[in-house]
């Protein structure tokens, strides 16, 4: 059984205002009162998706906390080390022992990142061509990464008493990556209930606080418990200023249906105030169509959306957070699914999951720097990318909705997904190949004569990467294009196509959104 490290717990933050009675609610209303949004789903749809976050197409998603030590299945260790029958049960009472005596706060002694160094992390993503970088402030397990006035239970007062989160965001604008922040904290208002069905120390009065409610996931969380989320989200906007504000699934409940208003209102409103642009992730139907951007988990959707939108996905295939027994997807894997995004209106939002002393496992980092690397060829045809007419062809077909991610293995030389972009020097069409082709040949049968999709002729045809022009011909069936020497290991070639301009007609007609 590993020893156990004492657990050191400070004081209570000076003068919490739980309820927010004492006045950090009238302050919120006072943003959303003089702003330009109010918080209605009407004066929300006035909400535009920001340019730079339409052009951005790709970032990373980091699952970093206290579960990362445990590192035992999944990041929902701390509510499955409590419910009985459960594989985290068992192996917590053989590791460490009854969760009386040892329960998930003694973790945080244990969490000391000691290796970690945020302008590496920074420079990895930037070479992974990421744009933008979404860590997570708050998971279910109510432990913040952030520097928190609302709470005790923080890296920045317990652990490495560090404000990670902070420091992280501040290496990320130092590498131009747009900064971002998660929170999961709605779940929490049940996340360690089962902890109150035995001798845990979950009820024990001493760490209230840090447990939470800990209510039936049957019941709707109270005022006081979501007057709290509301402080602590508006706390992480306007001390970090992310541009990017993502929320974890729970927050669909009705009940949240006021706050959340309130939220987005406030948020948009400092946006305005700041003079940046941002942008609210959120799942199934917690926010009305055209007031925030849709997020689809571990997913995609059937065709191009007409609204831009997100899916965000892992790495791995077991967990979000780090554990030792991963089952990694390929590079070739999360291109497809970064492409079959892009062609679709969508931005990839991928995970990574750091360990507990602060590093990044080098299966991660090579996936991220494998992507990067096929990006640095055929990022063209992905950033400040819009989609076409059709997201793509070919016989795989990425089944729409969530947690259907493991498809994107089944793609084939075949299946061919397409980009536009319109700018200066012309308009410009992108196919690219999910596979490396056959025998150097790609047929592209949406590019076809016969197919009616083109409104005007082919200028030139080019494949990314590849210096001269390849030898092509378009028939009626296809257009058929020659790749002897495709670049990249990583999937199949990009082929560029140049149109010809059509008279009297304007420049981006052909496009889609």
């Amino acid at each position: 059984m590993p020893s156990i490290i004492p657990l050191d717990v400070p004081s209570l933050p000076e003068q919490v205002d739980i309820s927010g009675s004492g006045g950090a609610l009238d302050v919120v209303r006072e943003v959303v009162r003089r702003g330009p949004f109010r918080d209605s789903w009407d004066s929300l749809r006035e909400y535009q998706v920001p340019r730079w976050y339409r052009d951005a197409k790709f970032g990373v998603f980091i699952h970093w906390g206290l579960y990362s030590v445990p590192a035992f299945r999944n990041e929902w260790y701390p509510r499955n080390m409590y419910l009985d029958g459960t594989e985290e049960f068992q192996h917590h009472l053989q590791t460490y022992g009854p969760q009386a005596s040892f329960g998930y706060k003694d973790f945080i002694p244990s969490f000391q990142m000691e290796n970690f160094d945020p302008d590496e992390w920074a420079v990895l993503f930037r070479r992974a061509g990421a744009q933008f970088a979404v860590p997570v402030a708050e998971h279910h397990d109510g432990f913040t990464m952030y520097d928190s006035g609302r709470t005790r239970w923080s890296a920045a007062r317990m652990g490495p008493k560090r404000d990670v989160f902070g420091e992280l965001l501040t290496s990320m604008d130092r590498a131009w990556i747009i900064r971002g922040a998660s929170s999961h904290r709605a779940e929490h208002w049940f996340f360690m209930n089962g902890g109150a069905r035995f001798d845990s120390d979950v009820l024990d009065p001493r760490f209230l606080d840090f447990y939470g409610p800990a209510q039936r996931e049957e019941t709707a969380p109270n005022d006081l418990y979501l007057q709290d989320w509301l402080l602590r989200s508006v706390e992480i906007i306007d001390k970090y200023r992310p541009q990017i504000f993502w929320f974890d699934w729970w927050i669909e409940q009705p009940a949240f249906q006021p706050y959340l208003k309130l939220f987005a209102s406030y948020y948009y409103n400092r946006a305005v105030e700041w003079g940046v642009q941002v942008a609210i992730n959120y799942k199934w139907d917690a926010f009305e169509a055209g007031t925030a951007v849709y997020d689809v988990e571990r997913g995609t959707v059937a065709a191009v959306r007409s609204e831009p939108w997100q899916s965000d996905t892992s790495v791995s295939r077991t967990s979000w957070c780090w554990i030792g027994n991963h089952d990694y997807k390929s590079v070739a894997e999360l291109i497809a699914e970064l492409v079959d995004t892009v062609s679709k209106n969508g931005n990839l939002l991928l995970n990574i999951g750091p360990k507990p002393d602060g590093t990044i496992a080098p299966e991660e980092q090579s996936l991220l720097e494998g992507i990067g690397r096929w990006l640095a060829i055929n990022g063209e045809a992905i950033f400040g990318s819009r989609p076409w007419l059709i997201a793509g062809e070919g016989p795989a077909k990425a089944k729409a909705g969530s947690f259907v991610d493991s498809t994107a293995s089944a793609f084939t030389s075949e299946d061919i997904r397409f980009t536009s972009r319109a700018d200066v020097t012309g308009d410009y069409l992108y196919a690219t190949v999910l596979a490396p082709p056959r025998e150097g040949l790609v047929r592209i049968r949406s590019f076809g004569r016969g197919a009616g999709l083109l409104n005007r002729e082919i200028r030139e045809v080019a494949v990314l990467g590849v210096l001269g022009p390849p030898q092509w011909s378009q028939e009626d069936a296809f257009l058929a294009v020659r790749v002897p020497n495709a670049p990249g290991s990583f999937g199949g070639p990009v082929v560029k196509l140049f149109l010809e301009p059509v008279a009297g007609q304007r420049r981006t007609d052909f496009l889609h959104g």
